[in-house]
């Protein structure tokens, strides 16, 4: 088709053309960002977390004040891992899918300047592993004699070296790419070296961390108190989790007076990675209630504007009709029309829709745009626009020529 008459007809009706143009790009820009920052949250929401969900749950309780600290998780633990129902329970300085963490940097030479990566740092009594339900898929678990108390370490002025640690499969990757990670150490406690013993699969680690970084795990053998983080956690089985929970209260109120159990805290893992992803998966629903408001409104506007112009033009598609012109080529001309309209729309929406994407780089730290969100609003917004000027181009080739004429 010729797209002269067509350029021709849209220099005369520059104001509509342009808000058509202007309410394209707009929708091309905000919804490439939208759609980029949905898959994030979806992501976000679906990467493994590798410890058993369904099975765990979490009593977090504070001390009052303890001397005996030590004695007193000792004795607590094998009250919980003698309740029914119980498979493995530990104590843990903190959690997944809880938002405080314990961070440390990791090197690979001891007079490293800068580390090599961050990890976050948990310590695991023995049935740690057992407990978290972790995929270990390369080494061992800590040995018997590896496990290391709590109070020894927090000694002042100590020199206790940390003999060995179990890391995730993304931590052995980042720091020995392509190699058996299994008796290489690294430093991230103190100045002597740590070797590595085993490999998990994944481990998440608590609080929100971008992509790159949510498997960074370094597990160490440390026996901490309940007063380091105030975590018990039980595995159990999935349907009991419920008695277990309320068993294990019960156990440990009666156990000692020294502690308080913190209800609000003390829950299935289950419910805690609920509460952990509610805002990702609110601003998934609310990003979506964007963009199908804002491609609704844009689709409005096209019917708009398109249904005013096939108006206007009722003489010139009957003259054109009355020259020959079929009801294909009258239908195929708004089309056209649209889609030149749409792709200028759509060229600017993308120059928009990077600048909005620089801009929230820098304020909110979030990645770049990666150019396939490009095209994949290009595509939706070129869809939109001929489904939206569908219904008025075949009202316009619908007219007989004798009543178009007529009609002016």
């Amino acid at each position: 088709m010729d797209i002269r008459p067509i350029l021709t007809t849209l220099r005369r009706h520059k104001t509509a053309a342009a808000l058509i143009v202007l309410e394209i790009a707009l929708s091309c820009a905000i919804i490439c960002n939208a759609i980029f920052l949905i898959n994030q949250r979806v992501e976000q929401i679906n990467r493994p977390g590798g410890i058993a969900t369904d099975e765990i749950v979490r009593v977090q309780l504070t001390s009052i004040k303890d001397e005996s600290a030590a004695a007193t998780t000792k004795s607590d633990l094998a009250v919980l891992r003698g309740l029914p129902g119980v498979k493995a329970a530990t104590a843990l300085n903190q959690v997944p899918y809880s938002n405080s963490s314990w961070n440390s940097g990791v090197n690979l030479a001891r007079d490293q300047k800068f580390p090599t990566l961050s990890a976050t740092t948990y310590m695991l009594q023995e049935q740690g592993l057992q407990t978290l339900g972790v995929n270990l898929v390369a080494g061992r678990d800590f040995g018997a004699d590896e496990y290391i108390e709590w109070d020894l370490l927090n000694k002042p002025n100590t020199n206790v070296a940390i003999p060995s640690a179990i890391v995730t499969r993304a931590v052995a990757e980042k720091l020995f790419p392509g190699q058996n990670p299994i008796g290489k150490s690294f430093y991230s406690w103190g100045d002597e070296p740590t070797k590595i013993v085993g490999v998990v699969e994944h481990l998440v680690r608590p609080g929100n961390r971008d992509h790159a970084q949510w498997d960074y795990s370094v597990m160490f053998p440390i026996r901490v108190t309940y007063e380091v983080g105030g975590n018990y956690l039980l595995r159990v089985d999935s349907s009991r989790r419920a008695e277990v929970l309320k068993a294990a209260v019960a156990a440990l109120e009666k156990n000692g007076p020294t502690r308080i159990i913190l209800d609000k805290n003390t829950k299935t893992m289950a419910e805690m990675r609920e509460d952990f992803y509610r805002q990702p998966r609110t601003m998934v629903w609310l990003l979506t209630a964007v963009c199908v408001a804002l491609l609704v409104v844009t689709a409005l506007g096209i019917v708009g504007l398109a249904s005013f112009w096939v108006q206007q033009r009722t003489k010139q598609i009957g003259v054109r009709r009355a020259l020959g012109a079929t009801r294909g080529q009258v239908l195929r001309y708004f089309q056209t029309e649209n889609f030149l309209l749409a792709t200028v729309g759509i060229v600017i929406g993308m120059l928009l829709a990077y600048g909005i994407n620089q801009l929230l780089m820098a304020r909110y730290e979030l990645p770049r745009l990666p150019a396939m969100y490009l095209p994949v609003g290009a595509l939706a917004l070129w869809l939109l626009g001929q489904l939206a000027v569908l219904g008025p181009a075949r009202r316009a080739a619908s007219v007989p020529p004798a009543v178009a004429t007529r009609s002016v």
